[in-house]
């Protein structure tokens, strides 16, 4: 299990393309590089029940996003809105820069 280069990066707005949550946009809160996954604002909700500490005397109910693997999201256009597959331009200067297949429009990295 090895981790694979991805072309998604944090702060960039995505589509999840399969799953339960298909169809549902967000946008990517943390990449996970180790294990191929991305965490997306507001996508893959789970509930996860914590019994009262000192630290958090009331306990209750906590509701986080979990991770959702890379191959089933995918970045949306800025330009177009649509998803699109993405291919890495090298310029004459030696600079990456991120083309969207489908229009052909380069993609500018998320601030």
């Amino acid at each position: 299990m090895g981790a694979s280069k991805s072309n998604i990066m944090k702060g960039d707005r995505v589509k999840v393309i399969r799953g339960n949550h298909r169809e549902s946009e967000g946008t990517v809160i943390r990449v996970l590089r180790d294990s191929d996954q991305v965490v997306i604002e507001g996508v893959n909700m789970r509930k996860r029940h914590e019994r009262p500490t000192q630290s958090n005397p009331e306990g209750g109910i906590i509701t986080s996003e979990a991770p959702i693997h890379v191959s089933n999201v995918m970045l949306i256009d800025p330009a177009s809105g649509d998803p699109s597959r993405v291919r890495v331009q090298i310029e004459s200067d030696g600079m990456k820069e991120r083309i969207a297949v489908r229009s052909g429009n380069p993609v500018p990295k998320p601030r």
